[in-house]
């Protein structure tokens, strides 16, 4: 049974305007080309799926498309977020923006803070290539839920004891079809994924 669209942090929200559209501008590029691809989308009883962030400034701050937004054919600046703290050992999350940040911000996070050099996440769903890459790439635990400290502990220990921080993408194996990759840019963090989702087709 698919688990999504549900925010199982502590959110700490301050509802507030917009970013400028200029600092959105790239992350919708890369969305609409994961969303017209399927990787990002809605399930047929509406729930959606899949999201993405690029780090925001030096401070660890990142912008992060919004919860429940992936059933949305495209997006605007009233679908994104700003994060701007994460205690994932206490399950809180400061956002502020006009939408509460995805239900998947403590792990696009814990890459951001683990990696320095890390400027983008993707994450998506994909029942085949889920399936196809369990245990063939680094994989998080079984009994970790997304957007969980659970899951934040799982990706840390991949990035301390796999090549994970080499390959930048891992399979979730306790939220079926989900697909995490990152990189240094919104286009290698793309790339990663498209080149396995490519060779699967």
């Amino acid at each position: 049974m698919i688990d999504e669209g549900y925010v199982k942090f502590q959110a700490q929200w301050n509802e507030s305007a917009p970013l400028a559209t200029t600092h959105i501008q790239e992350l919708n590029v890369y969305r609409q080309k994961l969303y017209d691809l399927g990787l990002i989308g809605a399930y047929a009883n509406g729930i959606g799926y899949g999201n993405i962030s690029k780090k925001h400034n030096t401070k660890g701050h990142f912008i992060i498309s919004g919860t429940a937004t992936g059933n949305l054919i495209k997006l605007n600046t009233l679908h994104y977020a700003l994060v701007t703290k994460v205690a994932s050992e206490h399950n809180k999350l400061w956002c502020k923006g006009p939408i509460m940040a995805s239900s998947e911000s403590m792990s696009h996070a814990a890459i951001y803070e683990h990696c320095p050099e890390i400027l983008a996440v993707v994450h998506v769903h994909h029942l085949a290539l889920w399936k196809k890459l369990m245990h063939q790439v680094p994989t998080t635990d079984a009994s970790a839920p997304y957007g969980s400290p659970e899951m934040v502990k799982s990706i840390v220990h991949l990035l301390n004891q796999t090549n994970l921080r080499e390959e930048k993408i891992f399979v979730m194996e306790g939220h079926e079809e989900g697909i995490f990759t990152f990189g240094e840019s919104l286009e290698q963090a793309t790339e990663v994924l498209l080149k396995y989702f490519n060779a699967l087709r």
